[in-house]
């Protein structure tokens, strides 16, 4: 027998890596590329073809079947390119179906193999991806000055503006001063501060980025992917861009990346809620006012979520139905909680039908949904969306802004630091989402009191728009609420408050 000492060595941090090595080497068929063609929308096609510009700068592809087959001749679709492109237009069920990956799975290929997709082009798209009609028209308008007037048609998209902008050298990695400028302008500054940030981990890396202007030049070939990033001791290493016959020489133009040598831009190294179960979790719905039980039955249905609504409810009876919720055994298999109250109420509690009562603290809602006395729930997000009509004395406060990590956040932060019994703290108040909308109690006075417009705005945002973090949908509702009390009394604004304990990007989506 063999002793162990006399066994051949083995390589074992090569036979980890020969997976990932053969998802790197192994070339898309034509099949795969036509089932992937064929079951993206036209949106997410001119996506696929935007943030390829730079990967195939010297072809124009007449559609995402010519890209994807270019990019297979040239030995750049591998399973992991394909992986990339799927996941940066969010089609997880393609990434499924097609590749049978998951979503983690991806973004630990991302961490280990360079990028197809530069971070600049995932950036302006992810900008389009906020920006709705109104905004894109309103920043065309402003270009007009750049472009001219017929440069752009109406019916343009945000990236077809980029392209045009990159053409007439305005806008670029480095060069984004322009679209910062703009997006403050149509009061966007969400996404100014989304540039900022990015420009500000854009400090000493560089890429290989052809705008719209070279890529129209002939004979003109791009390098492969793999030299776009290149890191020695935290630090990019400067290199010129030399492009087709000797005479064509570029300098070299930078791009953000996070100097972490794991090559992984900062919207990925964000760890995601599991939203996998299903049904993704309850969805309680206590409407003490009967204007919003169906959209909302409707909307948080379609989301996955098993809905139990109650109508017309007193103290007591919320106080019961919470109770009877909180302890219920269906959350130990789901990934989330979310419970939407509509009622009259004061300055911290809902009252139900029981206008003369004091009502149930919001505070005591949230207790009986803490990590320690609701422990299926721990780690999982609990959502709250609570309408409050209230007398306006004293109980609306002059306000239209988002807070976002609100008061409860802050001290439990600065509890944290402390030693003793507030260490748990932090846990037990973790993933909470407490979105509180109040509104004048006289709004429901009128013969026919309408839906409230919180909810309206929520409901619509959540249909339309749920391949965005629910930060981002909220940021956007508030938006909306903030436009229409800019146009109507004091009486009929709508005051919108966020707190929350998030620890981890939402997606309400079970892909």
């Amino acid at each position: 027998m063999k002793s162990v000492a006399s066994w051949p060595s083995i390589d074992w941090t090569r036979l980890f890596f020969l997976p990932f090595l053969g998802m790197t080497l192994y070339r898309m068929s034509a099949e795969v590329i036509h089932q992937v063609e064929e079951a993206l929308d036209e949106e997410e096609k001119d996506t696929l073809l935007f943030l390829c510009r730079d990967v195939a700068a010297d072809v124009v592809p007449l559609n995402v079947r010519d890209l994807l087959d270019i990019l297979r001749e040239r030995g750049k679709l591998s399973s992991v390119s394909l992986a990339e492109l799927l996941y940066r237009v969010r089609r997880f069920d393609l990434l499924k179906r097609v590749l049978n990956m998951d979503t983690p799975t991806v973004e630990a290929l991302l961490r280990r193999h360079p990028h197809l997709i530069s971070d600049y082009r995932v950036l302006m798209m992810e900008i389009g991806e906020d920006l709705d009609k109104s905004d894109v028209s309103s920043l065309m308008f402003l270009m007009r000055d750049y472009t001219g007037r017929s440069k752009i048609a109406k019916d343009k998209s945000f990236l077809d503006l980029v392209v045009e902008l990159e053409k007439l050298n305005l806008v670029a990695p480095d060069q984004l001063n322009l679209l910062e400028e703009s997006l403050r302008n149509i009061n966007r500054i969400d996404l100014k501060t989304k540039i900022q940030k990015y420009k500000q981990s854009a400090q000493g890396a560089e890429t290989n980025y052809v705008n719209a202007r070279q890529a129209s030049l002939p004979n003109l070939s791009v390098k492969d992917p793999s030299y776009n990033l290149r890191l020695q001791n935290g630090r990019s290493k400067e290199q010129r861009l030399m492009m087709g016959p000797p005479d064509i020489q570029r300098e070299p133009v930078k791009r953000p990346i996070q100097e972490s040598g794991a090559f992984l831009p900062q919207h990925i190294v964000e760890e995601r809620y599991k939203m996998q179960s299903k049904p993704l979790g309850i969805c309680l719905i206590i409407d003490c006012i009967g204007n919003d039980t169906d959209i909302l039955r409707d909307t948080f249905t379609s989301l996955g979520y098993e809905v139990k609504h109650f109508l017309y409810l007193t103290v007591k009876d919320i106080t019961n139905i919470l109770r009877q919720v909180a302890q219920m055994p269906q959350h130990q298999d789901s990934d989330s909680f979310a419970c939407i109250l509509v009622s009259r109420g004061g300055s911290q509690s809902v009252f139900g039908v029981d206008q003369t009562h004091s009502g149930v603290p919001l505070d005591h809602i949230r207790r009986m949904f803490m990590a320690d006395t609701c422990p299926s729930l721990s780690g999982k997000p609990k959502l709250f969306f609570i309408q409050s009509y209230v007398k306006s004395e004293g109980q609306l406060e002059d306000s239209s802004f988002l807070e976002v990590d609100g008061p409860s956040v802050k001290s439990a932060d600065s509890k944290a630091r402390q030693p003793g019994p507030y260490q748990d703290l932090i846990h037990r108040e973790a993933d909470f989402f407490w979105s509180l909308c109040k509104a004048d109690v006289s709004l429901l006075e009128g013969p026919s009191s309408s839906p409230s417009l919180y909810l309206k705005c929520l409901s619509q945002k959540l249909w339309k728009e749920r391949k965005h973090s629910l930060l981002e949908l909220h940021t956007e509702l508030n938006r909306l609420v903030y436009d229409w009390n800019s146009k109507v009394s004091a009486k009929e604004r709508y005051y919108v408050w966020l707190q929350h304990t998030l620890r981890k990007n939402l997606f309400l989506s079970h892909k």
